[in-house]
């Protein structure tokens, strides 16, 4: 029976070979990592430390490696309750099966599966899209409002307001006759601006000055005609 290459070099070199290893460790022959930032290793100490029988052994192995991982992610500290969040990660690479006292809760798997709570969104209508949905906040706001110089003033700021936002959206002129009935239908017939008042004129913007680019002019030389130059006679 013919040796391996290997082999036949180990019965030569006995004493210089390292020992012979039939198999190597792959990735995909080890466990999952479930939070991959803190690498193989601190992997590694929670599974060796779930093997300890003694509990007050291992509460103080699972603080020890509380602490390196605070030390490998430093970021972390500026969060609140950073603590309680390496806690959790320590729980969690565990796959939550670490028997050790915690100083906070001990989450569960069912805590880490459950999905956030559904955001509601405003699904109200918006008559004037371009003027949004504060400023008809506001409108409500000033018709509870009583009639007044306060109410009478407020109104003016809201139609200026509303032709602002109308000018930067549509930059074709608007009268102020517009704005009032803009307003008087946001209000629904409440709030009525004074003929006698003059809307603000807003600012237009300074026109852009085109630039020129320059033109490409070349080394020197570059573009003329090649001209010879011999021995004169």
């Amino acid at each position: 029976m013919s040796l391996l290459p290997e082999q036949s070099l180990r019965k030569v070199f006995r004493h210089k070979l390292p020992p012979y290893t039939p198999f190597m460790e792959y990735n995909s022959q080890r466990s999952k990592m479930s939070i991959s930032e803190y690498g193989r290793n601190i992997q590694k100490m929670i599974e060796q430390i779930m093997a300890i029988e003694d509990r007050v052994e291992r509460n103080h192995q699972a603080r020890a490696i509380i602490n390196v991982m605070g030390q490998l992610n430093p970021h972390l500290r500026d969060v609140n309750d950073f603590k309680h969040k390496l806690w959790d990660h320590l729980f969690i690479m565990s796959d939550f099966k670490l028997d050790v006292d915690s100083p906070y809760p001990i989450p569960s798997a069912q805590s880490l599966a459950r999905k956030p709570e559904r955001l509601g969104y405003a699904s109200n209508h918006i008559t004037y899209k371009h003027y949004g949905r504060h400023i008809e906040k506001i409108i409500d706001k000033a018709c509870e409002l009583e009639d007044g110089a306060e109410k009478a003033a407020l109104i003016k700021l809201i139609a200026n307001h509303l032709k602002k936002s109308y000018l930067t959206w549509n930059r074709d002129a608007v009268s102020d006759e517009e704005i009032a009935s803009h307003l008087k239908m946001l209000s629904k017939g409440k709030l009525t601006l004074d003929e006698n008042v003059k809307l603000a004129q807003p600012p237009e913007p300074a026109p852009v000055k085109a630039v020129k680019k320059k033109k490409y002019q070349g080394k020197s030389g570059q573009g003329k005609p090649f001209q010879y130059r011999g021995k004169k006679n």
